[in-house]
């Protein structure tokens, strides 16, 4: 006996998913593909977008009574400190040389005519961290303003305008 799927059924079993995270997600879909019937995970994956491999490890957790730990906090990258543990005080280093503060003093910040990249070339010639070894200019953008730091472009310099003084002086 197979189950069909109206609209509205599909509806509420992908909101229901879409819901719940980690095994019980797994269980659910493992439980749905098993009322659905023979060919319920490729219906499932046709109709509800759900992926089969997720399915199977959903329907062995359900057999073996073992739920699988995810550990997706411990996924992910590690910080720059933690690869480089002097890498926030050498930027300071670098960057408290070449900062000022707010001219309003509306706020806390330091305002440095340092460049991201500039500051990761000093890393370089400075302090000997390599070229390979040093993270990207934007990982050294993101930890300068972690640090307090707001990067400002230096204005160019503009030609001062004529002077209507030194004209009429000299019309005269």
């Amino acid at each position: 006996m197979t189950i069909v799927l109206t609209d509205s059924l599909k509806k509420l079993l992908i909101e229901t998913a879409s819901q719940l995270k980690g095994a019980e997600k797994r269980k659910f879909m493992a439980q749905t593909v098993q009322g659905l019937g023979l060919g319920g995970q490729r219906l499932a994956q046709s109709e509800l977008g759900w992926n089969r491999d997720t399915i199977r490890k959903g329907t062995r957790e359900l057999k073996s009574g073992i739920t699988c730990v995810d550990n997706m906090s411990g996924k992910g990258r590690y910080k720059a400190e933690e690869h480089l543990p002097n890498l926030l005080e050498d930027i300071k280093n670098l960057v408290d040389f070449h900062s000022q503060t707010d001219p309003s003093f509306k706020s806390q910040r330091l305002y440095t005519r340092l460049s991201a990249a500039e500051v990761r070339k000093q890393l370089i010639e400075k302090y000997g961290y390599s070229d390979e070894n040093l993270h990207t200019s934007e990982t050294i953008r993101v930890k300068l303003n972690s640090l307090g730091y707001k990067l400002r472009r230096v204005k160019k310099v503009q030609p001062q305008k004529k002077s209507h003084k030194l004209t009429q002086s000299l019309s005269n």
